[in-house]
């Protein structure tokens, strides 16, 4: 059972433990990312783009690049839309390894840079709303 939110790392992204906020009431996952910059490996599309993995840190920058799955219009919970670029990643939360797709969004101004989306937990993980960090530290 995990907690509404959880240290995750995203070992192809990150050395670091992200914090999460795992989001039963979205669909999709979400990472905070800036300086999007789309380009092509082998005629194959790719993205790179830098993320601030604390919470409301500005420090440090990490650069990332990314298979690039393509864009998908993500409606927000205050019903505006934006046209996303997603890639999949490989998740680890406590034991629980897998693979989801993220939207890359800017988050600065959100509580979490990174949101786990009803999908990405769909048939994984079932959430106690009253616990944090039940399968994770830091």
């Amino acid at each position: 059972m995990a907690g509404w939110r959880e240290w995750i790392h995203l070992p192809v992204l990150l050395a670091q433990p992200i914090k999460a906020k795992l989001d039963t009431g979205a669909r999709t996952s979400a990472l905070h990312a800036f300086d999007l910059e789309p380009f092509e490996v082998d005629g194959a599309p790719w993205i790179a783009f830098a993320i601030h993995p604390a919470q409301r840190q500005a420090h440090p920058e990490v650069l990332c690049r990314a298979p690039l799955l393509g864009q998908r219009l993500i409606t927000s919970s205050s019903g505006h839309q934006q046209l996303r670029y997603v890639i999949r990643t490989e998740a680890h939360i406590g034991e629980t390894r897998f693979s989801m797709d993220l939207s890359l969004a800017d988050r600065d101004q959100m509580g979490f840079r990174l949101l786990i989306g009803r999908e990405a937990m769909r048939r994984r993980l079932l959430v106690d709303p009253s616990r944090s960090y039940q399968l994770s530290q830091r």
